[in-house]
C-alpha cells in the first residue's frame, strides 16, 4: 500500500472542464445566465407539479430559466468532444421548491433542452404563472478550459480499497496522514485561478458527498432522503462500482451574487446536472438528473 502513488492516480482521472464566469471579464463569451430563453416556435415551457416554500398547494409550477450556451462556442474548448458542436443548450430549474434530487418524485424539477438549429430560435415569453422573483436577470457567461481532478469523495469511490482507513493505520501517519497526502497532491494539480465554482463538464466541487451513486440509485426508483438501509445492497454495490464511469457532470451552478441580485441554493450551495455518458452521447438530455448540495 505504501507504493500507491496518489498523484499519478489523480492524473489518470483528469478531465477537461469549462470553467464559467457569470458577468466576468475573463475567457470567451459562451452563453447567457437568465433573461428570456431562446427557443423554437413549438417550445412548451416546462412545469413541475409541487408545493413551494411559501405555498403548500400542489400544482404545476413553471421552471425558471437558468442559462443557455452556444454549443459552437463551447466546442472550441470541449477537448473531449462530449457536448454537441452546434445549437443551443438550455437549463431550467424550479426555484419555488428547490428539490434536492434524492427523491424519484423530483423527476421534472429540472430540465435540459438542446435546440440543434440556432437560427430557428427566438426569445420566449415568460408564463404568467412564473413569479417575478423567479425571472432571473440577464448576464453574460464567459468560459475557459482547464484540467480537473476528482475531489476526495469521488477519488475514494474509484479506489475503495486504497481509501479505506484500515489500510492506513500503520502507514503514512495513519488515516489523517493519508488524507493530508491526498490534499497536497490534489492542490498541487488543481491550480484554479478563479473563485468561480460554475462549470460545464469536468469533476464537481463536492460540498457533501459523491453524487453519481445517488443519481444512479434515485433513477432506479430508490428514495434516499434518509438512511439507505432499505436500498438493496446489490443495487448499492453496483452503483458504487459503475456510477462514477457511467455518469458525467454536465453543469454545476453555484449560488450567484451579483450587484443587488442573489440566487442562493439552500445554504450557500450548488446545483449539479448529471447525465449518463451514453445518454450524453445520444443527446438524450431529457434524462438529466439534478442534485442540490449545500453547507
Amino acid at each position: 500500500m505504501e507504493s500507491f502513488d496518489i498523484s499519478a492516480a489523480l492524473q489518470n482521472m483528469s478531465k477537461n472542464a469549462l470553467r464559467l464566469e457569470i458577468a466576468g471579464d475573463s475567457g470567451s463569451v459562451v452563453g447567457r445566465f437568465g433573461g428570456a430563453p431562446d427557443v423554437p416556435p413549438d417550445f412548451v415551457w416546462p412545469v413541475f407539479r409541487t408545493t413551494a416554500f411559501d405555498d403548500p398547494e400542489v400544482k404545476p409550477r413553471p421552471l425558471s430559466f437558468l442559462a443557455q450556451f452556444d454549443c459552437a462556442a463551447l466546442a472550441l474548448m470541449d477537448t473531449e468532444g462530449l457536448l454537441p458542436a452546434e445549437g443551443v443548450l438550455s437549463f431550467f430549474y424550479e426555484l419555488g421548491s428547490e428539490a434536492w434530487g434524492f427523491n424519484p418524485e423530483d423527476a421534472g424539477c429540472a430540465r435540459v433542452f438542446w435546440f440543434p438549429d440556432r437560427s430557428a430560435l427566438a426569445p420566449a415569453a415568460f408564463p404568467q404563472e412564473l413569479e417575478e422573483d423567479y425571472r432571473l436577470p440577464s448576464f453574460e457567461i464567459r468560459a475557459h478550459s482547464e484540467t480537473q481532478y476528482p475531489d476526495f469523495e469521488d477519488f475514494s469511490l474509484a479506489f475503495p480499497s486504497v481509501a479505506h482507513p484500515a489500510h492506513w493505520q500503520q502507514t503514512r501517519g495513519g488515516w489523517d496522514g493519508f488524507c493530508d497526502e491526498f490534499e497536497q497532491a490534489y492542490e498541487a494539480l488543481q491550480n484554479n485561478n478563479t473563485d468561480s465554482r460554475h462549470q460545464l463538464l469536468g469533476w464537481p466541487t463536492i460540498i457533501q458527498n459523491n453524487m453519481t451513486c445517488e443519481c444512479e440509485l434515485v433513477r432506479r426508483g430508490h428514495y434516499l432522503g434518509g438512511s439507505w438501509k432499505d436500498v438493496p445492497k446489490a443495487d448499492v454495490r453496483e452503483a458504487e462500482q459503475n456510477s462514477l464511469q457511467d455518469w458525467q457532470l454536465l453543469f454545476q451552478l453555484d449560488s450567484v451574487e451579483l450587484d443587488d441580485f442573489c440566487l442562493d441554493f439552500g445554504d450557500c450551495g450548488s446545483i449539479y446536472f448529471y447525465i449518463r455518458r451514453d445518454d450524453l452521447a445520444a443527446r438524450n438530455f431529457e434524462q438529466t438528473w439534478l442534485i442540490l448540495q449545500c453547507y
